[in-house]
């Protein structure tokens, strides 16, 4: 990924000196357990950690090279890392990677960096909750307009529409759990994975070490459909992004200006015109959100390999694990930053959301009418009537208020006086169950 998306914690698990490291764990457990079990010499086991730990401790950009080097004639990666290490080891090095095979590295190896990366993940998921429970909070009784097919609809608070997008980014954190569960497996199970040459107690002795399960059934690689929900998890939670990055570019709108990004001192908008403050972190953060989801097809078509192996996945999960985490933990800080520091005007939600002429309340003259004994066909015809004819002389010397037009209308006067049409249309009855809904969402983790 590029470093302009790129956080130094999350970019350092998928480094070269990362991974020779892991692959060196892997191997050196293998070799404890089998030394355990007789199947090596268990004073070449110890010779293989102490000085595999000592090779490996700092691995530095000459040493990446020289593996580099190797690989170049060998045409193989682990093969060339086994090289490398047995340079420092010495004669004991032909006690390493007895009776496995590549993926049996090369997958648990994948496995230990994706979920350290969801730890980061669910890490910058409980910021951006943070945030937003915050600001939902602050806003519970904000009132804005709700809007359906970019239309008003009828009023809404702000912290309920925040609270909208806390739930589904907590839906998002246990999917990812769940995930990051599913992904953490690990296999030492030889070639075609059948165990035929190294002992099952092995991978289970690696497994525990590594804080991962053995895998029930691997066919030398470990089944892809685990990866391919990850990713798709990945995906989900960058359309979680997407939709509130969306929201927020909405609200900025100049002709709406109900919520902004922060506008840092010293910002500048626009390298031609001096009075512009766009939306620039939430269009960011759709954008970001295209490349996370456009790695969850080469994931899914990861599954399907010939046999017990083929390596046609290998090349893509060495773009889409590094590329998606990176990303999508770029997206998560900057999401949870955006919402912190989100600049919002109440004042302009009020104006926004009586702008119609009180068009708004509409389906509550509705209720009205039929409870006062008008049929819903003739309700709803008298109510449109009024509503429409709000809607086109709205700004026009003799618009009137929907109220106005509701009283002048006689089939509608003679059902609701003045006094219950303001009963029906006052807007205390829109925010009165806010305080149970918000309850209700944070009790639930938004499931």
């Amino acid at each position: 990924m590029v470093p302009r998306y790129s956080r130094p914690e999350m970019t350092a698990i998928w480094s070269p000196e990362t991974r020779y490291k892991i692959w060196f764990e892997i191997e050196a457990l293998a070799a404890e357990a089998m030394g355990n079990l007789g199947t090596i010499p268990a004073d070449a086991a110890r010779t293989i950690r102490e000085k595999g730990d000592a090779r490996t401790a700092d691995i530095t950009a000459t040493d990446v090279d020289r593996i580099d080097e190797i690989e170049h004639e060998t045409r193989h990666d682990v093969i060339a890392f086994l090289t490398w290490l047995g340079e420092g080891i010495g004669p004991e090095a032909r006690f390493m990677h007895q009776g496995m095979t590549s993926s049996d590295v090369l997958d648990t190896c994948l496995n230990v960096q994706l979920t350290r990366a969801a730890d980061l993940l669910l890490r910058d998921l409980d910021a951006v909750l943070d945030a937003l429970r915050r600001r939902a909070e602050e806003h519970a009784l904000t009132p804005t307009i709700g809007r359906s097919h970019g239309i008003h609809a009828e009023p809404t608070t702000f912290g309920i529409k925040l609270a909208g997008h806390w739930a589904e980014f907590a839906r998002c954190r246990t999917r990812l759990q769940a995930a990051r569960a599913e992904v953490a497996t690990c296999a030492i199970s030889g070639p075609v994975g059948s165990f035929a040459s190294v002992d099952p107690r092995v991978e289970a002795f690696v497994a525990e070490r590594l804080g991962l399960r053995p895998e029930p059934v691997s066919t030398q690689v470990i089944p892809r459909d685990r990866h391919a929900a990850f990713f798709c998890t990945l995906a989900v939670v960058a359309s979680a992004i997407e939709r509130l990055a969306t929201e927020v570019r909405h609200l900025q709108r100049s002709e709406v200006r109900e919520a902004e990004e922060y506008f840092h001192p010293g910002q500048k908008g626009s390298s031609a015109m001096p009075h512009k403050r766009n939306p620039v972190l939430s269009e960011n953060l759709t954008g970001l959100a295209r490349i996370v989801r456009g790695y969850a097809t080469p994931a899914l078509e990861n599954v399907a390999l010939w046999h017990e192996r083929d390596i046609s996945h290998s090349s893509v999960e060495r773009v889409i694990g590094p590329d998606a985490t990176i990303t999508l933990d770029f997206a998560l800080m900057r999401t949870a930053g955006m919402m912190d520091k989100l600049t919002v005007y109440p004042e302009r939600m009020k104006a926004n959301l009586e702008s119609l002429g009180g068009v708004v309340h509409s389906q509550k003259v509705l209720l009205a009418l039929t409870q006062a004994g008008m049929s819903r066909e003739d309700s709803y015809r008298a109510v449109q009537r009024a509503a429409m004819a709000t809607w086109t002389a709205l700004g026009t010397p003799n618009g009137r208020t929907f109220r106005d037009e509701l009283l002048a209308d006689p089939e509608v006067s003679a059902k609701l006086d003045a006094a219950a049409l303001d009963t029906a249309m006052d807007p205390a009855k829109d925010f009165r169950h806010v305080g149970n809904t918000l309850a209700r969402v944070f009790a639930t983790g938004g499931l």
